[in-house]
């Protein structure tokens, strides 16, 4: 089945099947997420970001408030968070390990950028347009990327051979995810008119490389 043809699906659903290796007990709790964010998507095309309140999308997920803050702690969370995190720490510990780190993180991240276009173009749009039109969500994105430079930091350590804590692989792994961030945004903000690979691979370019004349 072409790309185009195939019928697109949640980020949620996708990162399920790129984590065989849930339990039942972690797919159930997949399911869930993945029917919260479905509710508050269709909620928010239909009467935007503000007008959509956590007990309506309880509502219309069929689970209880209680549910929805157990899942995610704000109504940002819903929008902003996925499961991909653990599945890029895992492919980048399976990269070889002479490979320079930031090749293997360009050779990852482009992998899971093309999934989520081929499988989930419609919400992955919507998810950086939002980025970009709620300033809540722009504030609670700095406090989610500070959660994942702690796992990349894991991985730069083991790679490097350094703490974790030290403040140059808090520093490296924060300018690789702040470079993916203003990559997302600069897609979202020319009505994604560019190929984000291509702008994901340029933002890492200039990690690596520098600003050149």
């Amino acid at each position: 089945m072409s790309a185009t043809s195939r019928r697109p699906r949640s980020l949620d659903s996708l990162a399920e099947d790129m984590q065989p290796q849930l339990g039942l007990r972690e797919r159930k709790k997949l399911k869930t997420r993945v029917a919260i964010r479905r509710a508050t998507y269709r909620l928010i095309a239909e009467q935007g970001y503000d007008a959509t309140t956590v007990e309506q999308i309880a509502e219309a997920a069929e689970v209880s408030p209680s549910t929805v803050f157990r899942y995610f702690p704000t109504k940002e969370d819903i929008v902003l968070t996925d499961e991909f995190d653990p599945f890029i720490v895992a492919e980048l510990r399976a990269r070889p390990a002479d490979e320079p780190f930031l090749e293997s993180l360009r050779q990852v991240v482009v992998r899971a950028t093309r999934l989520t276009l081929e499988h989930a173009p419609e919400e992955t749009i919507q998810r950086t347009t939002l980025l970009v039109q709620v300033p809540a969500l722009r504030a609670r994105m700095m406090q989610s990327m500070a959660t994942s430079s702690r796992l990349l930091c894991q991985v730069v350590a083991e790679r490097t051979g350094r703490e974790e804590g030290e403040l140059e692989v808090r520093t490296y792994s924060m300018a690789v995810l702040a470079a993916l961030y203003e990559a997302t945004v600069y897609w979202a903000e020319r009505d994604h008119e560019d190929d984000l690979v291509g702008l994901v691979e340029r933002a890492l370019e200039a990690i690596r490389d520098g600003l050149r004349p």
